[in-house]
């Protein structure tokens, strides 16, 4: 009789061991209480148990400490990952870990691009509902133009930050390789002269000869004359939407180069690193003159007689097309 009851003993306690380890499992790999895709940001530097934390508050796994110890003891020894990260409505605990183990993170990106001015950068940043705090308008020529991952909730001033460490580094950088016989003294005159070929030219072939072009005149002393110079007054950078006025032309002011010798005493928007790089080793042209070849591009010309016929062929591409 006692030899049947202690077997009976062990075969309910091993009945109950199988049914709790059935159920640890199950908890493990069994549908989540997610009723519905949650997303989830998981700071950086979170450890396991902060991730088990958080979780339970979004409502993903219903309890932390049993989430923590099913991780600990049937989970990937992999780390997790900080971001933002999108859970399936009913993922399970082992589902969870994975996502948070995996490179299946929420992108999100702002873009910048080449020849942005500050005061549309400074728009987009606050045009942007995931971000938060206010920022001033940057200072012109200081954002790198590239696009740039932030995290929902993250601050607009520490987005913009990367973005201006970015163009420091940058130009630090492009200084070290700049050439010897260059037309600028200092990184921040680059960054200047580097925002006027932005503004010239959108074909990137073209970008070095720009800036040769240019560099040709500053070192003649020759007035610039680049009408992004006259514009960027009226606009801060924007597009005119009309031809520039004789009056604009005529202006005289720290920007605009065909009433000024030299640089215009700022950038006169964001240039790219492309065009940064072209100034810094620009391409070996006797060029001093440029006009639209009528096709996106320009012609270049070593004199004012050559520049003039290409002027004239210019008038007459838009007379055909009756801009004139």
């Amino acid at each position: 009789m006692a030899r049947r009851l202690g077997c009976a003993i062990l075969l309910i306690a091993f009945l109950g061991v199988a049914i709790l380890g059935g159920n640890f499992i199950w908890g493990w790999t069994g549908e989540g209480p997610a009723e519905e895709e949650i997303s989830f940001i998981l700071p950086e530097g979170s450890s396991l148990a902060k991730a088990a934390e958080l979780l339970e508050e979004a409502g993903a796994v219903r309890s932390a400490d049993a989430f923590l110890n099913r991780a600990k003891l049937l989970g990937s020894n992999d780390p997790i990952k900080a971001g933002e990260f999108v859970i399936p409505a009913g993922a399970s605990n082992s589902d969870i870990l994975a996502i948070l183990q995996g490179n299946d993170f929420v992108l999100r990106l702002v873009a910048i691009p080449e020849g942005m001015p500050s005061i549309v950068v400074h728009e987009t940043l606050m045009a942007e509902p995931l971000l938060t705090g206010e920022i001033e308008v940057p200072e012109e020529g200081s954002v790198l133009p590239e696009s740039y991952s932030f995290e929902r909730g993250e601050s607009r001033a520490a987005v913009l930050k990367r973005m201006q460490d970015a163009m420091d580094k940058t130009l630090a950088d492009l200084w070290k390789e700049r050439a010897s016989n260059i037309a600028v003294s200092t990184p921040q005159e680059a960054i200047i002269l580097a925002s006027i070929v932005e503004k010239e030219t959108g074909v990137p072939k073209e970008r070095r000869t720009v800036a040769g072009l240019y560099s040709n005149r500053l070192k003649r002393d020759m007035m610039l004359q680049a009408d992004p110079t006259v514009i960027y007054p009226v606009t801060k950078g924007k597009p005119l939407g009309r031809r520039i006025l004789r009056s604009e032309l005529n202006a005289v002011n720290d920007y605009n180069t065909y009433t000024s010798l030299g640089l215009p005493i700022g950038p006169i928007t964001n240039p790219g690193q492309a065009s940064i790089a072209a100034v810094l080793n620009p391409a070996n042209t006797s060029a001093i003159y440029m006009v639209a070849d009528g096709s996106g591009g320009h012609v270049f010309a070593d004199t004012l007689e050559e520049h003039n016929r290409n002027v004239e062929r210019w008038f007459a591409i838009r007379r055909q097309r009756g801009e004139m």
